[in-house]
């Protein structure tokens, strides 16, 4: 059986699409099992690990009012970061991850373990969101293989 990310190098090169990576909670975990699959450089363009709110607006142009508005971990803003990194790579599709790792930073509206995904081409946007049980670094892998699991179903739907 194929990883997702050997899947993922298959649909991508398959389609000829590119793809990038905008990542908070995952914290460089997706750019990393992408490029682990030898010859990823012909469809992965790049990842942007944006942990801070600032470096959100900064690097991918996320509106600080819908950082205010919707919070950082948000259905809202994973749209904003996966079309940032689309724009800011120049990539066919990109994917983004915001949430909570834990252990501290959860509320009852927003759970140790949410994550929200989005998935963008062109004006076309799914997102996603999740709840991962286990500790920060079973979330960050869950949500990790969650994303790249996503673009592949995407993509197929293309």
């Amino acid at each position: 059986m194929r990883s997702p990310e050997e899947s993922i190098a298959e649909i991508l090169r398959e389609k000829g699409l590119t793809l990038a990576v905008a990542e908070s909670c995952t914290g460089g975990r997706i750019g990393d099992k992408i490029t682990n699959v030898p010859g990823s450089s012909d469809y992965f363009l790049g990842s942007a690990v944006t942990y801070s709110n600032d470096a959100k607006m900064w690097i991918l142009g996320v509106k600080k009012g819908s950082l205010d508005r919707f919070g950082a971990v948000s259905e809202q803003v994973a749209k904003e970061m996966a079309i940032g990194a689309m724009k800011k790579f120049g990539s066919d599709i990109a994917v983004s991850t915001t949430g909570i790792a834990g252990p501290t930073g959860g509320s009852e509206e927003k759970p140790i373990g949410l994550v929200w995904f989005a998935v963008a081409y062109g004006n076309n946007i799914r997102t996603d969101r999740e709840i991962f049980p286990g500790n920060r670094l079973d979330i960050k892998e869950a949500a990790a293989i969650h994303a790249i699991n996503l673009v592949i179903d995407f993509v197929r739907a293309l």
